[in-house]
């Protein structure tokens, strides 16, 4: 049997605003390192990488003086483009995840297609307090179409009920990583790409 190639990428991004550096393992056991200057953003990242079990390193240092967009967004760029630098060709992954996380009175469902077609669909129904802590939640947003964007994913992100913000939030990205884990797998009966059309890329 042959041994699976280490499905693994690191990516450095700097601007003037931001400097960025990430790497995944997407076949990990849920080891983190996250630092991005952003108290909430390394709550969130911290727990997307364990329950997905990758394993991975998020740094940031951003212009936080300001607020907390430019780090946010640009970490959700390149995210994106790690995990798409690390699933390469993506033969006999497959192709499809999909999650429901619970989290006290919240419920996330996110669904994902590894299309190299990027879609952000988010229906998050509660209305979300404006900031959790120091945090505008707004950014969940801006995140999440940045990181669909760069991944070339379809990122499907359905939240029916809640009313706790950071809980929602949270459910959002346990399921992500969960869905995201799912959707990476290798599955033996898959010859090549799992697509029509001979590729996904």
């Amino acid at each position: 049997m042959t041994e699976q190639k280490q499905r693994f990428a690191r990516i450095e991004r700097n601007t003037n605003e931001t400097k960025i550096a990430v790497e995944l393992n997407l076949d990990g056991s849920g080891k983190a390192e996250v630092n991005t200057g952003v108290p909430f953003m390394d709550h969130m990242l911290d727990l997307f990488i364990k329950h997905g079990l990758f394993d991975g390193k998020i740094i940031a240092d951003g212009d936080t003086q300001i607020d907390d967009h430019h780090t946010t967004e640009d970490i959700g760029i390149v995210l994106g483009q790690v995990i798409r630098e690390a699933l390469g060709d993506k033969k006999g992954i497959k192709r499809y995840g999909n999650a429901f996380v619970p989290m006290d009175d919240a419920l996330a469902q996110v669904v994902i297609d590894c299309s190299n077609r990027p879609h952000l669909e988010y229906r998050v129904e509660p209305m979300l307090k404006e900031k959790v802590g120091t945090f505008d939640t707004e950014l969940i947003h801006e995140f999440l179409w940045k990181f669909a964007l760069e991944a070339r994913m379809n990122v499907h992100v359905i939240v029916p009920y809640g009313h706790n913000t950071h809980h929602i939030i949270e459910a959002i990205f346990k399921a992500l990583a969960r869905a995201i884990d799912d959707a990476v797998q290798i599955d033996p009966r898959v010859k090549g790409v799992p697509s029509t059309k001979g590729l996904l890329t």
